[in-house]
């Protein structure tokens, strides 16, 4: 019996395991070969992971189980509570496998070597400790489970120093990245079928938007994040097409729509670094070349994220949250719920650090330069352990993936590899000057603050005062007495 294990995987493009399985599956129309996916509530809460994220899953299924029909797939999906039960599920599948093809007509071929049944688990691997010892628990069970890397664009172990071990440095990872992929390239699948045919999914549309009042678990902030099957055909193309260009001088501005919107289908699986890679490539083929140039900028993302991803592997303490750099393992950090809560709420007095937590908080994403502004003020203004951050965040974001998060606030609280220095604290003031310079990304978020004028905006207080109003939160932290608290607790 051979069974294809969905995942971390949601899709049928560039998919290993999917491959295996159809080039090893008995007659599609046997019961001796499915596929089955895990909803496992219990365990992504466990896992913190969001509301809005767990939709997309589910959203996803759909269109993976319309997919996988087209390649006559049955995609059984069972609900459990937790990795345990599902180890307890497969276990017993195999012990009943027996029984089942007895009932269809058992012959020598369907035996292994001591008589009972063959029972073959495929999937594309989960590099995470946890997955990973559920793998190891179905192993001991003796079930053979073969495996596939799927989530990454170089495989773990290729890219490692000259001693043997992975790079403690992004910027060395980056040129042995570059020398393995132009050296020996990297795996891709095709896809399977004609997406065009696939699910009816349509982009939100003006009304959608403009009707969305931010409550972030509500089914209308699904519609901001369309299928896959959308995204393939007109988000990508259009990316490449029209904004990789200017990615690298557009991308800091919240205000300007220059990011690719890609992390969330990543996060799940449904689409494929790879895959994103080989479409880039098929623009501008000696891009890989040219690591220095603008054009390159947003392939550095995807090398970041490859980074973070093979460290989590080699270095699988990071999956329980501990600090990279153990000086700061033992830390006591100051923790003053009152603060956290406004840091939560988008109610510091600093606008720029409102706007991105009230955007996080309404529609499950954040802007990546607001994702460093906002970490690095509650690390480093408020003093508050890195890990509550780190926690809100994958409770609250659709893209919650824990290498990349993890990776994110150990770089911003100067705890991770290759952090930014402990001196080196964001003035969330110059910030909001220099990336959101007439204040529309503030406005949109801060709608208190939309009469303030563009000079005034980024700390109003002071003209509040003048004007005698009442309209907006005081400041938490004083910036200035607050950075020098943060480099007395680092030193």
């Amino acid at each position: 019996m051979l069974i294809l294990w969905f995942r971390n995987d949601l899709r049928t493009h560039d998919n290993p395991a999917l491959q295996y399985f159809l080039a090893n599956r008995p007659d599609p129309n046997s019961i001796k070969s499915k596929a089955i996916f895990f909803v496992c509530e219990k365990q992504w809460q466990q896992h913190d992971w969001s509301a809005i994220k767990i939709d997309l899953i589910k959203r996803h299924l759909e269109l993976l189980t319309f997919e996988l029909k087209q390649l006559d797939i049955q995609l059984d999906i069972v609900e459990v509570d937790d990795f345990a039960q599902q180890v307890e599920y497969l276990t017993e599948l195999v012990t009943l496998s027996k029984d089942t093809l007895n009932k269809d007509g058992l012959n020598k071929d369907s035996l292994s070597e001591d008589g009972s049944s063959s029972f073959e688990l495929v999937a594309n691997q989960e590099l995470e400790v946890n997955e990973q010892a559920r793998d190891q628990a179905l192993l001991n069970n003796g079930i053979k489970l073969t495996v596939f890397e799927s989530d990454v664009i170089v495989p773990k172990g290729k890219v490692l120093n000259q001693s043997g071990e992975m790079y403690k440095v992004f910027t060395p990872f980056k040129r042995a990245w570059l020398k393995y992929v132009r050296d020996y390239g990297f795996d891709y699948f095709p896809k399977l079928i004609n997406s065009d045919v696939s699910l009816s999914a349509v982009l939100p549309s003006t009304d959608d938007i403009a009707e969305y009042e931010g409550e972030k678990d509500s089914p209308l902030t699904s519609k901001l994040w369309p299928l896959a099957n959308v995204i393939e055909h007109q988000v990508i193309p259009n990316f490449i097409q029209d904004k990789l260009a200017y990615y690298d001088e557009e991308r800091d501005f919240p205000g300007i729509k220059a990011t690719s919107g890609l992390s969330p289908y990543l996060a799940i699986g449904a689409v494929s670094p790879r895959y994103l890679l080989r479409l880039i490539l098929n623009h501008y083929p000696d891009i890989l070349m040219a690591p220095d140039l603008p054009l390159f900028t947003w392939i550095n993302e995807l090398i970041w994220r490859d980074f973070y991803r093979h460290l989590i592997f080699h270095n699988p303490r990071l999956c329980k949250h501990q600090s990279f750099n153990l000086k700061y393992q033992g830390a006591v950090w100051p923790h003053n719920p009152v603060l956290f809560k406004a840091w939560c709420d988008g109610k510091t007095g600093y606008p720029i650090v409102d706007a991105a937590m009230r955007q996080l908080n309404q529609t499950g994403w954040m802007h990546n330069r607001l994702r460093m502004i906002v970490a690095s003020f509650l690390t480093k203004h408020l003093l508050i352990d890195w890990r509550h951050g780190e926690k809100y965040f994958m409770q609250t974001l659709i893209d919650g993936d824990l290498a990349a998060n993890n990776g994110g606030w150990q770089w911003a609280a100067s705890t991770g590899c290759d952090a930014q220095p402990y001196f080196r604290i964001f003035n969330p003031i110059l910030q909001s000057k220099r990336f959101d310079p007439n204040g529309d990304f503030i406005r949109k978020y801060v709608p208190e603050l939309v009469e303030v004028p563009a000079k005034e905006i980024h700390f109003p207080h002071g003209y509040i005062k003048k004007q005698n109003l009442d309209m907006y939160w005081p400041a938490i932290v004083d910036h200035k007495e607050a950075r020098e608290a943060a480099l007395s607790f680092y030193k």
